[in-house]
């Protein structure tokens, strides 16, 4: 069968896929993800939310449920909506975001020694951010996908997009979040198709500003001062990565059992927040935590399932953009609580306690629904298999050689 060939599923094979239109694996997993991160975040809040608000134990779990409660509908509302309508709602979308990042430094309010929030520590812009950027670029590089290998309409115009936002994250400070954009910025540069050239003029600048940055910001130089420690000697790392190694060690196998983690009432640096992967892995073992991890690899997986079938190249730029933003979330905080990574601040996804982070995630599988009911139903159109030419998503097709425009036209006649 050739690469360009479209396999269309009959309709009882549709039925059982998915409920008018919905993936019912991205579901079950999505769900599952769910349940897993409140029973987890209600074991690792307790104590921690009971000392910070006046003997309230539940003040932290109610929060996310509230903000459960407010993703889940946006979700839904977004699932319904027709993601090719974010070529016209995206400019609004992304102008308001920039107003929102604006308002973080002109209201400073500090917290943790970051001013990273606004009305009173209820909405972080920069995790909208991520989302925006994401859409932004898709439809942008949608748009631009002829004249990506100019480097005057491809590789300048992402940098000066990218480094904009990037630049008014960093300033919170907010050094993960920062860099979470500039690579995502790359990697859907890759995705639609742009010169391997320009790619790698793209990666020695990033590695570069990269290290200006780290040179030039203290928090930055610690982070990695601290981790190259660490690495060296283990006893030797960081006190937060000291702590974690602790909860872990704890864990053991199969774990202390849910709510009785010693590590998050001992010292352990914001166990419903941060150091949630910790707290999981203590209180379900080397099982547990890796069990999470599988979760996110098969939610990655049916992502990238559901982007490969995509009516259409947006479909398949904005459908991965998405789901790979949630599993480097997931892996950079599970990496560094391990301290295979400098110490970052990324929230767990589903699991962390934090309103903008849920939300925003949620709103992404939302938009990620609506693509995968309209790739359920549609054909597929051609202007996709540019993203194909430099990023085959079908490995498992037994192809071991990467596509070719030509070659695709080929395969069609």
């Amino acid at each position: 069968m050739g690469i360009g060939t479209v396999v269309k599923e009959t309709p009882t094979q549709a039925a059982t896929r998915t409920i008018r239109g919905f993936d019912m694996p991205l579901l079950v997993i999505v769900v599952a993800l769910i349940v897993f991160g409140l029973v987890m975040l209600y074991s690792a809040s307790w104590d921690f939310s009971r000392a910070a608000n006046d003997g309230d134990a539940m003040y932290m779990f109610n929060r996310q449920v509230m903000w459960l409660g407010l993703g889940l509908l946006g979700a839904m509302i977004l699932a319904f909506i027709d993601y090719h309508r974010w070529r016209q709602l995206i400019v609004p979308a992304m102008a308001l975001t920039i107003l929102l990042l604006v308002a973080v430094l002109v209201m400073s309010e500090a917290r943790f020694n970051a001013n990273r929030a606004i009305l009173n520590g209820s909405i972080q812009p920069s995790e909208l951010a991520k989302l925006v950027s994401i859409l932004y670029l898709g439809v942008w590089l949608y748009a631009k996908r002829d004249m990506l290998k100019d480097v005057t309409f491809g590789l300048i115009p992402l940098g000066v997009i990218l480094g904009f936002v990037g630049g008014l994250i960093y300033l919170q400070p907010d050094l993960s979040a920062a860099a979470t954009v500039l690579m995502l910025g790359g990697l859907l540069f890759f995705l639609a198709g742009g010169d391997m050239k320009q790619i790698g003029g793209l990666l020695v600048v990033a590695g570069l500003v990269a290290y200006m940055v780290v040179s030039v910001s203290l928090t930055g130089q610690q982070r990695v001062q601290d981790f190259v420690t660490g690495i060296k000697d283990p006893l030797q790392a960081s006190y937060h990565v000291r702590r974690s190694f602790e909860a872990i060690v704890n864990g053991g196998w199969f774990g202390v059992g849910i709510g009785k983690s010693l590590s998050k009432v001992t010292g352990l640096p914001v166990p419903p927040t941060d150091s949630i992967y910790a707290v999981v892995v203590e209180e379900l073992g080397w099982v547990g935590g890796v069990g999470l991890i599988c979760l996110f690899g098969a939610l990655i997986w049916r992502g990238l399932v559901i982007a490969r079938r995509a009516p259409d190249m947006l479909g398949t730029l904005i459908a991965s953009g998405l789901v790979i933003w949630i599993g480097l979330e997931a892996l950079i905080n599970m990496a560094v609580m391990v301290g295979l990574l400098p110490f970052a601040g990324n929230a767990l996804p589903f699991v962390s306690a934090g309103g903008s982070n849920l939300v925003t995630t949620l709103a992404a599988l939302g938009i990620l629904f609506n693509i995968s009911r309209q790739g359920s139903t549609s054909n597929v159109s051609d202007d996709w298999r540019s993203y194909g030419a430099v990023a085959n998503l079908r490995w498992w097709n037994g192809r071991g050689s990467i596509s070719r425009a030509g070659r695709l036209r080929s395969a069609k006649k």
